[in-house]
């Protein structure tokens, strides 16, 4: 890591926002590589002359503002923006494994209920028709990135005792994993509750995902609604001249 350039540029401003500011600045210009461990309180106190009780309250700035993640018991690192491509179709699951990282769940709701008028004309069953209800928090490691809430026609999911981490790995098990679908991102701000299971200041950017997947034969199998932290994700689509 390069020597963290620091003076004091204004006055008005308090010096903990100004150490957030020149740190913010430091990582951006490649001081400190994504994943890095950001040096101690104490090494940071030293560095730029300050306080231990500023330099913490500048990192905690940064935490809140997702440029920083704190691990218990191992330190505070630069956080890894995550690119995921908005063009291929791929589970949560699927996508976080293939960048060498480990996912988790801890599922908010898991039941059979007759559908809603909405999620009914969603996935395009009449009213009488059961369907599944999953709602779940979406992890890499420990730290919650993602929201999500599904539903599933109950021919599709005949057996929620059985599913596990991944819903399409519960879905091709039953020969019904998804094939293609529409996905529709938005920009949007976190709701208090969001911001409490996302651990993200309440207002924070969030991206909302509506997706809409369909198995082979054309029915539709899934239909999720996601919130995904803003300041950890990214999606990414190629784009060629027809």
């Amino acid at each position: 890591m390069r020597d963290i350039a620091w003076t004091r540029s204004d006055e008005a401003t308090p010096l903990y926002l100004q150490l957030a500011q020149s740190l913010r600045a430091h990582i951006d210009g490649g001081g400190i590589d994504p994943g890095s461990a950001l040096p101690s309180e104490r090494e940071l106190s030293e560095m730029v002359g300050l306080s231990r009780v500023t330099v913490r309250k500048g990192i905690r700035q940064l935490i809140d503002e997702g440029v920083l993640v704190s691990r218990q018991g191992s330190g505070t690192f630069v956080a890894r923006r995550i690119e995921a491509s908005g063009a291929k179709l791929n589970s949560f699951t699927d996508d976080t494994r293939s960048r060498g990282q480990d996912p988790g769940v801890v599922w908010i709701y898991k039941s059979y209920a007759l559908p809603t008028e909405e999620e009914a004309a969603a996935v395009g069953v009449a009213p009488n028709v059961r369907v599944a209800r999953l709602g779940r928090v979406r992890l890499v490691g420990d730290e919650p990135l993602a929201i999500e809430h599904a539903v599933i026609p109950a021919i599709f999911m005949p057996d929620l005792d059985a599913l596990g981490d991944s819903l399409y790995q519960a879905l091709e098990a039953h020969g019904f994993r998804p094939t293609s679908g529409t996905q529709r991102v938005r920009a949007s701000l976190a709701t208090q509750t969001e911001a409490g299971i996302l651990n993200v200041r309440h207002n924070s950017e969030v991206l909302r995902i509506e997706r809409c997947t369909r198995i082979p034969d054309g029915r539709i199998v899934e239909f999720t609604r996601s919130v995904y932290r803003g300041d950890r994700y990214e999606f990414v689509t190629d784009l060629n001249v027809v």
